[in-house]
């Protein structure tokens, strides 16, 4: 974390591993030696590896460096608060484009980390009739199967039926083409042969 670091005259050992301001190992050398180079260059001898034998130092902008530690670990805080329960409804008689657009979004979701609370709102007669609502569960689970991973099976909550939904990537074998490649090969092979003829 940032603020951690022994600088400059802070690192007390008497030799350092030196890495330069370019990236270029430079070895072993007197502690004393590579903090004059840093100050040479108007730069900090920053202790990056205070337990290696001997430490691992560094010539860098030490006030840079902070900034730009300090900066990822806000985006990281801010990638962490962001991932969390998003939440997609959909009606029992649902359209199918709202359908895909609605799972579209899901899968979205699903990609970026999120979890997602999928939920069924009945209305009025409609909540006697539970199963449109599981249907509907059932074909998001069967589109998103790649992934998606069921975390809480659907059950009722009120007048809403309820499922959340939590990302899994799987590595799904592809259907198998070349068997269907080579049927067709087979069926019309002179077609091919025409066609390649033209295109040259």
């Amino acid at each position: 974390m940032p603020g951690d670091h022994r600088v400059n005259e802070r690192i007390r050992v008497e030799t350092v591993r030196l890495i330069d301001h370019e990236g270029n190992q430079r070895g072993v050398m007197a502690t004393r030696e590579a903090l004059a180079l840093a100050r040479s260059l108007d730069l900090d001898l920053v202790e990056i590896a205070p337990t290696a034998q001997p430490p691992v130092c560094r010539i860098m902008d030490y006030g840079k460096f902070k900034f730009d530690e300090a900066q990822k670990a806000k985006e990281s805080r801010r990638k962490t608060l962001n991932v969390g329960v998003k939440e997609m409804k959909y009606r029992p008689k649902i359209g199918p484009g709202d359908f895909d657009t609605k799972t579209r979004l899901v899968e979205k979701f699903l990609n970026e980390g999120h979890k997602v609370k999928v939920t069924i709102m009945f209305r009025g007669r409609e909540s006697a009739h539970p199963e449109l609502g599981k249907k509907i569960l059932d074909r998001i689970v069967a589109k998103l199967d790649d992934v998606a991973k069921v975390e809480s099976a659907a059950k009722l909550d009120g007048r809403n039926m309820i499922m959340v939904l939590g990302p899994e990537k799987k590595a799904k074998p592809k259907p198998a083409e070349s068997p269907i490649v080579e049927e067709q090969q087979e069926v019309a092979p002179s077609v091919s042969a025409e066609v390649s003829v033209e295109e040259g």
